[in-house]
């Protein structure tokens, strides 16, 4: 995975509640097994209609609003617990989810895949959406060592949760199997230690 520790960005609103995984990638695109393309599909069956043609009115088809920073409504990520949804995000090429609200899974696999899910109240949320709405160049700066989501050029500052061992993996760019290899000089050391009856 790629280090986290900052990102500066525009943001992508999408206030719908309760998008699930299957919406976010369909399941008739789960048949790779490594992580590249998924992003070539995120929300396919809102981006695109049955003749394969953009959606003019979907979010992801306006040139007006771009950046790595998506803004989503509550209980994003709900449903199935495909991990697939948070690597179509990631090779999409957002970093950071904001929402009021993460289906448990779906904040799980994201940590785990280098997506920063930013839960924030829902009367930040109302202000970060307005903020967008008066200007969609609007950009917000999402900090992982201070825990802190900022809108730029404002003295909005909100700050949000992360398990402590998940930022420490992010900021160094581990995932768990990266985290314990990095432990391998402590486990041969310790292994020597033992004594062998």
């Amino acid at each position: 995975m790629e280090k986290f520790e900052k990102v500066i960005s525009t943001g992508i609103p999408l206030p719908i509640e309760h998008i699930d995984t299957d919406q976010i990638i369909p399941a008739r695109f789960l048949k790779a097994t490594t992580r590249e393309g998924f992003g070539d599909n995120l929300f396919r069956d809102w981006r695109y209609d049955k003749a394969d043609q953009p959606i003019q009115d979907f979010i992801l088809n306006n040139p007006r609003y771009s950046g790595s920073i998506l803004v989503a409504g509550e209980n994003f990520g709900c449903g199935s617990s495909r991990e697939h949804a948070a690597w179509a995000i990631y090779d999409f090429g957002i970093r950071v989810v904001v929402s009021s609200f993460f289906a448990d899974i779906f904040k799980g696999n994201s940590l785990n895949n280098g997506l920063l899910p930013v839960q924030l109240k829902p009367e930040e949320m109302d202000i970060i959406f307005k903020a967008i709405e008066a200007n969609p160049d609007v950009q917000f700066e999402v900090e992982l060592p201070t825990q802190s989501f900022r809108i730029v050029g404002t003295d909005q500052v909100f700050n949000y949760e992360i398990d402590t061992y998940k930022k420490m993996c992010m900021q160094n760019g581990y995932d768990d199997l990266d985290f314990l290899l990095s432990l391998e000089s402590e486990i041969e050391q310790f292994e020597k230690q033992q004594v062998i009856f």
